[in-house]
Protein backbone atom coordinates (compact mmCIF):
# COMPACT_ATOMS: atom_id res chain seq x y z
CA UNK A 1 0.00 0.00 0.00
CA UNK A 2 1.37 3.46 -1.24
CA UNK A 3 0.28 6.53 1.05
CA UNK A 4 1.39 10.01 1.51
CA UNK A 5 1.24 9.80 4.85
CA UNK A 6 1.29 8.02 8.14
CA UNK A 7 -0.50 9.51 11.36
CA UNK A 8 0.52 7.70 14.41
CA UNK A 9 -1.90 8.22 17.43
CA UNK A 10 -5.42 9.82 16.92
CA UNK A 11 -6.64 12.36 19.31
CA UNK A 12 -6.89 15.92 19.16
CA UNK A 13 -3.52 16.38 17.40
CA UNK A 14 -3.62 13.65 14.77
CA UNK A 15 -7.56 14.31 14.21
CA UNK A 16 -6.24 18.04 12.95
CA UNK A 17 -3.98 16.60 11.18
CA UNK A 18 -5.96 14.17 9.31
CA UNK A 19 -8.71 17.10 8.52
CA UNK A 20 -5.40 18.81 6.70
CA UNK A 21 -4.45 16.02 4.76
CA UNK A 22 -8.58 15.34 3.81
CA UNK A 23 -8.98 18.97 2.62
CA UNK A 24 -5.61 18.59 0.28
CA UNK A 25 -6.88 15.04 -0.94
CA UNK A 26 -3.90 13.47 0.74
CA UNK A 27 -4.10 9.81 1.29
CA UNK A 28 -2.72 8.27 4.69
CA UNK A 29 -2.99 5.12 7.22
CA UNK A 30 -3.94 6.07 11.04
CA UNK A 31 -2.21 4.02 13.59
CA UNK A 32 -4.34 3.69 17.36
CA UNK A 33 -3.67 1.32 20.10
CA UNK A 34 -5.94 3.46 22.87
CA UNK A 35 -2.82 3.40 24.79
CA UNK A 36 -3.08 7.30 25.24
CA UNK A 37 -6.30 8.76 26.67
CA UNK A 38 -5.63 12.54 27.30
CA UNK A 39 -7.75 13.59 24.43
CA UNK A 40 -10.33 11.04 25.26
CA UNK A 41 -10.89 12.22 29.09
CA UNK A 42 -9.82 15.59 28.72
CA UNK A 43 -11.93 19.08 30.06
CA UNK A 44 -12.14 20.27 26.71
CA UNK A 45 -12.43 23.93 27.80
CA UNK A 46 -11.73 26.77 25.68
CA UNK A 47 -10.71 29.95 27.37
CA UNK A 48 -9.04 32.70 26.68
CA UNK A 49 -7.65 33.29 29.91
CA UNK A 50 -5.47 32.32 32.39
CA UNK A 51 -7.87 32.72 35.08
CA UNK A 52 -5.33 31.62 37.94
CA UNK A 53 -3.60 35.23 37.38
CA UNK A 54 -5.94 36.92 34.60
CA UNK A 55 -3.69 36.78 32.35
CA UNK A 56 -4.24 36.27 28.53
CA UNK A 57 -3.67 32.77 27.02
CA UNK A 58 -0.84 32.69 24.60
CA UNK A 59 -2.38 33.51 21.09
CA UNK A 60 -6.11 33.10 22.37
CA UNK A 61 -7.53 34.97 19.90
CA UNK A 62 -5.64 34.03 16.66
CA UNK A 63 -6.14 30.20 17.86
CA UNK A 64 -9.73 30.51 18.07
CA UNK A 65 -10.47 32.34 15.10
CA UNK A 66 -9.00 29.09 13.50
CA UNK A 67 -10.28 26.32 16.25
CA UNK A 68 -13.70 27.78 16.55
CA UNK A 69 -14.78 27.43 12.67
CA UNK A 70 -12.93 23.96 12.62
CA UNK A 71 -15.27 22.69 15.07
CA UNK A 72 -18.28 24.11 13.22
CA UNK A 73 -17.11 21.94 10.25
CA UNK A 74 -16.84 18.77 11.83
CA UNK A 75 -20.57 19.31 13.62
CA UNK A 76 -21.45 19.82 10.21
CA UNK A 77 -19.73 16.82 8.59
CA UNK A 78 -21.01 14.64 11.20
CA UNK A 79 -24.17 16.36 12.21
CA UNK A 80 -23.55 16.13 15.52
CA UNK A 81 -22.57 18.48 18.38
CA UNK A 82 -19.66 18.93 19.72
CA UNK A 83 -18.96 22.68 20.62
CA UNK A 84 -20.90 23.85 23.85
CA UNK A 85 -20.52 27.70 23.82
CA UNK A 86 -21.20 29.03 27.99
CA UNK A 87 -20.30 31.93 29.99
CA UNK A 88 -17.96 30.89 32.89
CA UNK A 89 -17.66 32.19 35.94
CA UNK A 90 -15.13 32.78 37.96
CA UNK A 91 -15.44 32.79 41.66
CA UNK A 92 -13.38 35.44 43.52
CA UNK A 93 -11.76 34.71 46.73
CA UNK A 94 -10.91 38.47 48.57
CA UNK A 95 -11.26 41.65 47.50
CA UNK A 96 -7.60 41.68 46.11
CA UNK A 97 -9.25 38.82 43.63
CA UNK A 98 -11.33 41.06 42.56
CA UNK A 99 -9.10 44.44 42.32
CA UNK A 100 -6.78 42.29 40.04
CA UNK A 101 -9.86 41.78 38.26
CA UNK A 102 -10.66 45.08 37.59
CA UNK A 103 -6.94 46.31 36.58
CA UNK A 104 -7.17 42.84 34.32
CA UNK A 105 -10.14 43.76 32.05
CA UNK A 106 -8.84 47.10 31.12
CA UNK A 107 -5.83 45.49 29.48
CA UNK A 108 -6.25 45.24 25.50
CA UNK A 109 -5.47 41.87 25.27
CA UNK A 110 -8.29 40.83 27.83
CA UNK A 111 -11.38 43.85 27.06
CA UNK A 112 -13.24 41.33 24.91
CA UNK A 113 -13.36 38.76 27.71
CA UNK A 114 -13.60 39.54 30.52
CA UNK A 115 -16.65 41.69 32.26
CA UNK A 116 -15.45 44.72 34.37
CA UNK A 117 -18.61 44.33 36.89
CA UNK A 118 -18.59 42.30 39.61
CA UNK A 119 -21.67 39.71 40.00
CA UNK A 120 -22.34 39.95 43.28
CA UNK A 121 -26.13 37.48 42.77
CA UNK A 122 -26.28 34.46 45.58
CA UNK A 123 -26.21 31.26 43.78
CA UNK A 124 -27.66 28.47 45.69
CA UNK A 125 -25.47 25.76 47.14
CA UNK A 126 -22.32 27.52 45.76
CA UNK A 127 -19.44 29.03 48.14
CA UNK A 128 -19.09 32.38 46.32
CA UNK A 129 -18.55 35.22 49.30
CA UNK A 130 -16.90 37.80 47.17
CA UNK A 131 -18.63 37.33 43.79
CA UNK A 132 -18.05 36.34 40.74
CA UNK A 133 -16.18 37.22 37.18
CA UNK A 134 -17.93 36.40 33.71
CA UNK A 135 -15.82 35.49 31.34
CA UNK A 136 -17.31 35.76 27.60
CA UNK A 137 -16.15 33.61 24.12
CA UNK A 138 -15.69 30.22 26.27
CA UNK A 139 -16.96 26.94 25.88
CA UNK A 140 -16.43 23.15 26.22
CA UNK A 141 -15.54 20.73 23.22
CA UNK A 142 -16.96 17.44 23.52
CA UNK A 143 -13.53 15.57 23.08
CA UNK A 144 -14.41 11.75 23.55
CA UNK A 145 -17.72 12.47 21.94
CA UNK A 146 -15.93 13.91 18.46
CA UNK A 147 -13.07 11.41 18.81
CA UNK A 148 -14.56 8.41 19.51
CA UNK A 149 -17.04 10.00 15.69
CA UNK A 150 -14.03 10.40 13.99
CA UNK A 151 -12.74 6.86 14.51
CA UNK A 152 -15.65 5.26 13.36
CA UNK A 153 -15.82 7.49 10.38
CA UNK A 154 -11.78 6.19 9.18
CA UNK A 155 -12.73 3.11 10.26
CA UNK A 156 -15.57 2.97 7.51
CA UNK A 157 -13.11 4.30 5.55
CA UNK A 158 -10.19 1.69 5.90
CA UNK A 159 -8.12 4.64 6.82
CA UNK A 160 -7.48 3.47 10.10
CA UNK A 161 -5.60 0.73 12.31
CA UNK A 162 -6.28 -0.02 15.33
CA UNK A 163 -2.92 -1.82 16.94
CA UNK A 164 0.77 -0.57 17.93
CA UNK A 165 2.93 1.23 16.18
CA UNK A 166 6.13 -0.41 16.63
CA UNK A 167 8.88 2.13 15.39
CA UNK A 168 11.90 0.30 15.12
CA UNK A 169 10.43 -1.51 11.76
CA UNK A 170 10.85 1.79 10.27
CA UNK A 171 12.61 2.08 7.00
CA UNK A 172 14.24 4.50 5.22
CA UNK A 173 14.19 4.93 1.82
CA UNK A 174 14.92 7.68 -1.32
CA UNK A 175 12.25 9.13 -1.19
CA UNK A 176 10.19 8.34 1.59
CA UNK A 177 9.94 5.40 4.41
CA UNK A 178 8.74 2.20 4.38
CA UNK A 179 6.46 0.57 7.43
CA UNK A 180 5.83 -3.01 7.41
CA UNK A 181 3.24 -3.11 4.29
CA UNK A 182 2.81 0.66 3.75
CA UNK A 183 5.62 2.75 1.89
CA UNK A 184 4.55 6.46 2.55
CA UNK A 185 6.20 9.86 2.03
CA UNK A 186 5.96 11.04 5.70
CA UNK A 187 5.26 9.78 9.02
CA UNK A 188 3.61 12.45 11.77
CA UNK A 189 3.61 11.22 15.00
CA UNK A 190 0.73 12.63 17.61
CA UNK A 191 1.24 10.18 20.28
CA UNK A 192 1.08 12.49 23.49
CA UNK A 193 2.91 10.78 26.46
CA UNK A 194 3.79 7.70 24.41
CA UNK A 195 6.23 9.92 22.52
CA UNK A 196 8.40 8.95 25.42
CA UNK A 197 8.83 5.43 23.58
CA UNK A 198 9.22 6.84 20.44
CA UNK A 199 13.08 6.30 19.88
CA UNK A 200 13.13 9.18 16.94
CA UNK A 201 11.79 11.84 19.46
CA UNK A 202 11.88 11.28 22.84
CA UNK A 203 14.96 13.45 23.41
CA UNK A 204 12.69 16.13 23.33
CA UNK A 205 11.27 17.59 27.58
CA UNK A 206 7.99 16.18 27.44
CA UNK A 207 6.37 16.39 30.76
CA UNK A 208 3.53 14.52 31.55
CA UNK A 209 0.92 15.34 34.09
CA UNK A 210 -1.77 13.23 35.11
CA UNK A 211 -5.57 14.55 35.46
CA UNK A 212 -8.23 13.30 36.66
CA UNK A 213 -12.12 14.29 36.19
CA UNK A 214 -15.41 12.76 38.00
CA UNK A 215 -19.00 13.23 36.85
CA UNK A 216 -21.73 14.23 40.19
CA UNK A 217 -25.31 14.10 39.73
CA UNK A 218 -25.97 17.20 41.80
CA UNK A 219 -30.29 17.66 41.76
CA UNK A 220 -29.93 20.76 44.19
CA UNK A 221 -27.11 22.77 41.88
CA UNK A 222 -29.05 23.84 39.16
CA UNK A 223 -26.12 25.90 36.99
CA UNK A 224 -26.24 26.57 33.47
CA UNK A 225 -22.76 28.14 33.25
CA UNK A 226 -18.99 26.71 33.63
CA UNK A 227 -17.54 27.51 37.49
CA UNK A 228 -14.47 28.34 37.94
CA UNK A 229 -12.77 28.24 41.51
CA UNK A 230 -10.29 25.91 42.72
CA UNK A 231 -11.51 23.29 40.23
CA UNK A 232 -14.34 23.44 37.58
CA UNK A 233 -18.03 22.63 36.78
CA UNK A 234 -19.35 21.87 33.73
CA UNK A 235 -23.39 21.22 33.40
CA UNK A 236 -23.44 17.85 31.25
CA UNK A 237 -27.65 18.47 31.14
CA UNK A 238 -30.08 16.62 33.86
CA UNK A 239 -28.37 17.53 36.65
CA UNK A 240 -24.96 16.27 35.74
CA UNK A 241 -21.70 18.21 35.86
CA UNK A 242 -18.12 17.01 34.78
CA UNK A 243 -15.75 18.45 37.69
CA UNK A 244 -12.35 19.02 37.43
CA UNK A 245 -9.09 18.18 37.15
CA UNK A 246 -6.29 16.72 39.20
CA UNK A 247 -2.22 17.57 38.30
CA UNK A 248 -0.29 14.52 39.33
CA UNK A 249 3.86 15.09 38.36
CA UNK A 250 4.89 11.21 39.50
CA UNK A 251 1.60 9.02 38.60
CA UNK A 252 2.35 8.30 34.91
CA UNK A 253 -0.54 6.06 34.70
CA UNK A 254 -4.11 6.76 33.09
CA UNK A 255 -6.28 5.10 35.73
CA UNK A 256 -8.37 6.96 38.48
CA UNK A 257 -6.88 6.62 41.38
CA UNK A 258 -8.40 6.98 45.02
CA UNK A 259 -6.00 9.85 46.16
CA UNK A 260 -7.02 11.80 42.62
CA UNK A 261 -11.22 11.30 43.79
CA UNK A 262 -10.28 12.36 47.45
CA UNK A 263 -8.32 15.44 45.97
CA UNK A 264 -11.23 16.36 44.05
CA UNK A 265 -13.74 15.67 46.81
CA UNK A 266 -11.57 17.99 49.19
CA UNK A 267 -11.77 20.59 47.03
CA UNK A 268 -15.76 20.11 46.11
CA UNK A 269 -16.25 21.21 49.70
CA UNK A 270 -14.76 24.46 49.66
CA UNK A 271 -16.68 25.42 46.19
CA UNK A 272 -20.68 23.89 46.49
CA UNK A 273 -22.38 22.74 49.79
CA UNK A 274 -25.26 20.91 47.79
CA UNK A 275 -24.86 17.10 48.22
CA UNK A 276 -24.40 15.17 45.54
CA UNK A 277 -23.32 11.51 44.17
CA UNK A 278 -20.12 10.88 41.87
CA UNK A 279 -20.89 8.77 38.56
CA UNK A 280 -18.12 8.61 37.23
CA UNK A 281 -14.18 8.70 37.28
CA UNK A 282 -11.78 9.07 34.55
CA UNK A 283 -7.83 9.77 34.48
CA UNK A 284 -5.29 10.67 31.32
CA UNK A 285 -1.73 11.78 30.85
CA UNK A 286 -1.36 15.47 29.31
CA UNK A 287 1.62 15.85 27.82
CA UNK A 288 3.28 19.06 28.36
CA UNK A 289 6.45 21.36 27.48
CA UNK A 290 8.32 23.11 30.33
CA UNK A 291 8.06 26.54 28.05
CA UNK A 292 4.20 25.72 27.68
CA UNK A 293 4.62 25.28 24.03
CA UNK A 294 3.52 22.57 21.45
CA UNK A 295 6.32 20.49 19.99
CA UNK A 296 6.29 20.87 16.08
CA UNK A 297 8.48 19.85 13.52
CA UNK A 298 10.71 17.61 11.58
CA UNK A 299 13.39 14.87 12.71
CA UNK A 300 16.44 17.12 12.46
CA UNK A 301 17.91 13.85 10.93
CA UNK A 302 15.52 12.24 9.21
CA UNK A 303 13.46 14.99 7.36
CA UNK A 304 10.39 12.14 6.58
CA UNK A 305 9.71 12.05 10.47
CA UNK A 306 7.98 15.05 12.19
CA UNK A 307 5.71 15.31 15.05
CA UNK A 308 2.66 17.25 16.51
CA UNK A 309 2.70 16.72 20.58
CA UNK A 310 2.85 18.60 23.56
CA UNK A 311 -0.56 20.25 23.50
CA UNK A 312 -0.91 20.22 27.06
CA UNK A 313 -3.95 21.69 28.74
CA UNK A 314 -5.23 23.92 25.59
CA UNK A 315 -5.44 21.22 22.98
CA UNK A 316 -8.76 21.67 21.93
CA UNK A 317 -8.01 25.58 20.98
CA UNK A 318 -4.14 24.86 19.89
CA UNK A 319 -4.68 21.74 17.73
CA UNK A 320 -6.65 23.24 14.87
CA UNK A 321 -3.93 26.25 14.17
CA UNK A 322 -0.38 23.65 14.88
CA UNK A 323 -1.84 20.74 12.48
CA UNK A 324 -1.91 23.56 9.84
CA UNK A 325 1.19 25.35 10.54
CA UNK A 326 2.75 21.62 10.36
CA UNK A 327 1.12 20.49 7.50
CA UNK A 328 1.81 23.69 5.33
CA UNK A 329 5.82 23.25 6.63
CA UNK A 330 5.74 19.61 5.45
CA UNK A 331 3.83 20.46 1.83
CA UNK A 332 5.41 23.89 0.89
CA UNK A 333 8.13 24.80 3.54
CA UNK A 334 6.45 27.59 4.95
CA UNK A 335 8.33 28.49 8.15
CA UNK A 336 7.38 26.81 11.75
CA UNK A 337 6.62 29.63 13.87
CA UNK A 338 9.75 29.88 16.28
CA UNK A 339 7.97 29.47 19.42
CA UNK A 340 6.48 25.79 18.80
CA UNK A 341 9.24 24.57 16.29
CA UNK A 342 11.12 21.90 17.82
CA UNK A 343 14.34 23.31 16.48
CA UNK A 344 14.62 25.13 19.74
CA UNK A 345 15.93 22.56 21.25
CA UNK A 346 18.54 21.41 19.21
Amino acid sequence: MKVDYIIVGLGLAGLAFVEELLAANKTFMVFEDDSQTSSLVAGGVYNPVILKRFTPVWNAKEQLEVALPFYERLEQKFNSKFDKKIETKKVFKSIEDQNNWFEAADKPLLVDYLDPKIEAKKRAGIIADFGFGNVNKTGRIDTKKLVDIYRVYLKLAHKIRFEEFEHQQIKFKENGVEYKDITANKIVFCEGYGMTNNLFFNYLPLNEVKGELITIYAQDLKIDFLLKSTLFIFPLGDNYYKVGATFNWTDKTSNPSEEGRAELIEKLKKVITVPYEIIDQTAGVRPTVRDRRPLVGKHPAYPNLAILNGLGTRGVMIAPTVAKQLFNHLETGKELDSEIAISRFQ
